[in-house]
Order: C-alpha cells, then structure tokens, then sequence
C-alpha cells in the first residue's frame, strides 16, 4: 500500500472509507428489513391457510349434515298448438291462371 502524498488524498481516502461503511451498515439495515418481511409474510399465509381450511372443513360439515334438499315440482306438459300453415315468403308473388 502506498502512502497518501498529501492531506487532500488523505482526506479523499477517509471520505470513501466512511462511504462504504455507511453503505455497509444500510445493507446489513435493508437485508434486516427484507427478511423480517418476508418472515412476516409467511406468517401470515400460514395463518390465512388455516382459517381457510378451518372454514373449509366447516362447510363440508355443514353440507354433510344438512337435510336434503326437497324435489323440485314437476311441471305439467305444455299443450302443443297446432301447426299453423306456413308463412307467405317476402317478394314472391303467385301468378294468376
């Protein structure tokens, strides 16, 4: 290593050392942040799954032991109208004999 020549080397030199030391210390912070997140998280999706399968077993329960549901009615059977004679067709005109 060389020797700084001069007090503005110096003082250059220290500037960057404090530089990275601070940036150093943000990202041990933001590494800190980022997992305390993303433990966070998982906590929370582990919570949100077991109220999510509680409900789930809670609603098969229900409908397992709900009564069945009445039949429906059965409707009478429409009455079939007779045929009607087949529409004149637009734009065809019969000759007359």
């Amino acid at each position: 290593m060389s020797i700084p020549k001069n007090t503005k080397d110096m003082e250059r030199a220290q500037a960057a050392f404090h530089k990275k030391e601070a940036q150093a210390r943000e990202g041990a912070t933001a590494m800190a942040e980022y997992k305390a997140a993303g433990n966070a998280e998982r906590i929370k999706t582990e919570r949100l799954r077991a109220l999510r399968l509680a409900k789930e077993a809670a609603e098969r329960e229900a409908a397992a032991n709900a009564p069945p549901p009445p039949p429906k009615p059965v409707k009478a059977a429409k009455v079939v109208k007779a045929a009607k004679a087949p529409a004149k067709a637009k734009g065809v005109v019969k000759k007359k004999k």
